[in-house]
């Protein structure tokens, strides 16, 4: 049996309830999927998002489905979107928890999937005493022992910025030659100590780093780790419905939207990290919130014939 709904919402993070509630509000029958898999809940807690600064994730996304439970038009299903197509009038999704849903809009708002470096250790201390977002983590690593492993115009760049919270910042190369003299000056000017040596382990326990260890048996005592972290799409529903995808700074298939968060083909629609050239709690909130406006409106234009898009 396939269930009929104006919209799907496919993810629950920042962007898919901010867009939940907007929809929600105005009535509109909502589908949420979440398939629980928000990227910051390996953080202990959010920083610099206003009323939520030093909360846990969990604590954020728990108030968001408590304040959607008031509006009965939003229902939640907590599983996964294995499959999707478009149709005529709308698009089939595939939950992996039941029947299909039929949607006459879908709003994609799966996040994306952090990719750090594969270092022996890293895994147990992600989202804490190593991260990718100085803004997100850097208050909390002040003036303690911090370290970047990077490379290129990318290194010196976070290196540079781990300067803000902390006067003992080393950039760890892991053994490229890529930095230029220019480079090099730039660093020894803020203070910065640059260190070649290959990284083989990273040493902690309980999310708190202590110690990057080198392949040559020496270690450097260390309380903080920044690291690049790109971003790849999490669901294959983009691929599925062929969405166009762009490369930036961050990922190499983020989904291409327009002004006002429509992909390709027409219904679809995309909020958050997946489609984000800066990624922030504080962005995708209010991404959600526009995509969800322009999603009332071009309902309202199938209705009522409401000028769509809006001038």
């Amino acid at each position: 049996m396939e269930d009929n709904w104006e919209c799907a919402v496919v993810g629950a993070g920042a962007a898919g309830l901010s867009a939940a509630l907007v929809l929600g509000r105005a009535r509109r029958r909502t589908v949420v999927f979440d398939a629980g898999e928000q990227s910051n809940l390996a953080s202990a807690t959010i920083g610099g998002l206003l009323g939520f600064d030093q909360r846990s994730p969990a604590d954020l996304y728990a108030q968001g489905r408590r304040e959607l439970d008031q509006y009965p038009s939003v229902e939640f299903r907590d599983c996964a979107v294995a499959g999707g197509r478009a149709v005529d009038g709308g698009f089939i999704l595939e939950p992996d928890d039941g029947d299909p849903v039929v949607a006459k809009r879908v709003l994609l708002a799966t996040g994306m999937r952090y990719c750090p470096p594969e270092i022996p250790g890293l895994a147990e201390l992600w989202g804490r005493s190593v991260f990718q977002c100085p803004f997100c983590h850097g208050w909390e690593m002040r003036d303690k022992r911090l370290a970047t492993l990077a490379r290129g115009e990318e290194a010196v760049h976070s290196a540079l910025m781990l300067r803000g919270w902390s006067d003992d910042v080393v950039l760890l190369t892991n053994g490229s030659t890529e930095l230029s003299v220019q480079d090099t000056n730039l660093l020894a000017a803020a203070g910065v100590v640059v260190d070649d040596r290959r990284v083989s382990e990273l040493v902690g326990a309980d999310g708190q780093l202590t110690a990057i260890a080198f392949d040559d048996g020496s270690r450097l005592e260390c309380d903080g780790l920044l690291v690049e972290a790109p971003l790849r799409q999490r669901s294959p529903l983009a691929k599925q419905l062929e969405l166009e995808c762009v490369s930036n700074p961050l990922s190499a298939d983020a989904i291409a939207i327009d002004e006002i968060h429509r992909a390709h083909p027409d219904g679809v629609f995309a909020a958050g990290d997946v489609c984000s050239e800066q990624p922030s709690l504080a962005g995708s909130i209010a991404a959600g919130a526009k995509a969800a406006m322009i999603i009332v409106q071009s309902l309202l234009a199938d209705e009522f014939g409401l000028p769509y898009p809006p001038v």
